[in-house]
């Protein structure tokens, strides 16, 4: 059973940061390969429009020259990645989306037995998969809002306003709110994408936006960081666009949810169980929506937290008094002090530059 610490465990928390700091004292030089490229379509918007000092790997890689660490950023789309990836200890993934956070890098780390941060493959499968993801919740009994997944054909219109979002990737991208149904098949389409993948048809709930985030501290012990309320002040939800805020105009307001007692046990309580229910590790970042009659409901579970320097996960950390550098600390701890992988699979040899797709299949 998990040891869940809340933000007012104040001294355990302290000792945590201290037994990890003292860790990375003598963890001068480990190699950390620090995985960032434009694979999915939500990191690819980062990479267009986010300046590189607003991004998550520029926080995470100054960390990580905090903390002494030999670390370089690699490239998924470059042909050369997984003979890169092989030369380091750990890796830190800071992809978002289908190929980040989805299960397949995880599985693709387990096999070559290069120990990582953050969920496994079952976990990260799972929470990525929003569809999916609404179904376990289901049988977890947490309350999410109401839903079904359409794919192809009429959909009934109820009157009220929907959320339209496609099965995977995160930062709102592809997600529309409709209020009318003329605009219903547009966003449909949307969601969908070209692949044509099934869509979460969503009832539009309002309230306040919340996030929390969680942490694992030496010891396994996990860390539940104070509920952020998250409020858009220029658009009718928290969609990508003001995510991204490049142009700074604070486009979104995070300060600390003022929740009743009870409120704050029920969501506390969600957060617990999902993270045990998914079997999930490293740390998680749980997004809610909380009713105006006080009633939190889940929308989302993501593995991979965005770790800019301004980030939710980020702020939520400090109000436990956790610097950037102490979370990135714990992320490589639990990543090193996890059981290896420990199967009879070969170490891998590359004995020549990895081909190409289209050079490996020509005559």
């Amino acid at each position: 059973m998990t040891l869940f610490l809340n933000p007012s465990s104040g001294l355990a928390v302290r000792k945590a940061a201290e037994e990890l700091r003292d860790w990375g004292q003598n963890r001068q030089g480990l190699g950390v390969a620090l995985i960032y490229g434009p694979v999915s379509a939500e990191d690819r918007l980062y990479h267009s429009k986010c300046p590189v000092e607003q991004r998550s790997v520029t926080a995470l890689a100054e960390s990580l020259e905090e903390i002494g660490s030999r670390w370089r950023v690699l490239d998924p789309c470059r042909p050369d990645f997984i003979m890169d990836l092989v030369g380091y200890d750990v890796a830190l993934s800071n992809l978002h989306g289908p190929y980040g956070e989805d299960g397949r890098l995880q599985g693709l780390l387990d096999y070559l037995r290069v120990p990582y941060c953050g969920s496994g493959v079952g976990a990260s499968a799972v929470a990525a998969d929003k569809i999916l993801c609404k179904r376990v919740m289901l049988t977890l009994g947490v309350p999410t809002p109401g839903w079904h997944a359409w794919s192809g054909g009429p959909v009934t219109w109820n009157g009220r306003p929907l959320m339209i979002k496609p099965p995977f990737g995160g930062s709102s991208v592809g997600m529309n709110l409709v209020r009318d149904p003329a605009d219903l098949p547009g966003a449909l389409a949307d969601a969908a994408g070209d692949a044509g993948e099934a869509v979460l048809v969503e009832e539009y709930m309002t309230g306040t936006p919340m996030t929390v985030g969680m942490l694992e501290l030496p010891g396994g012990s996990v860390v539940v960081f104070p509920p952020l309320a998250t409020e858009a002040a220029e658009a009718d939800f928290y969609d990508a666009d003001t995510k991204l805020d490049v142009d700074s105009r604070g486009a979104v307001i995070v300060r600390a949810a003022e929740l009743e007692p009870h409120v704050l046990d029920k969501v506390t309580g969600h957060v617990r169980t999902l993270w045990d229910g998914l079997g999930m590790r490293g740390s998680a970042r749980i997004d809610f929506i909380v009713t105006e009659d006080g009633e939190p409901y889940v929308l989302e579970v993501n593995t991979t937290p965005g770790m800019s320097r301004d980030s939710n996960f980020a702020v939520g950390a400090a109000m436990v008094g956790l610097t950037h550098t102490d979370v990135v600390l714990a992320m490589l701890h639990e990543a090193l002090a996890r059981q290896p992988y420990d199967v009879p699979l070969p170490t891998p040899a590359f004995s020549s530059p990895t081909l190409t797709r289209e050079a490996a299949v020509s005559p």
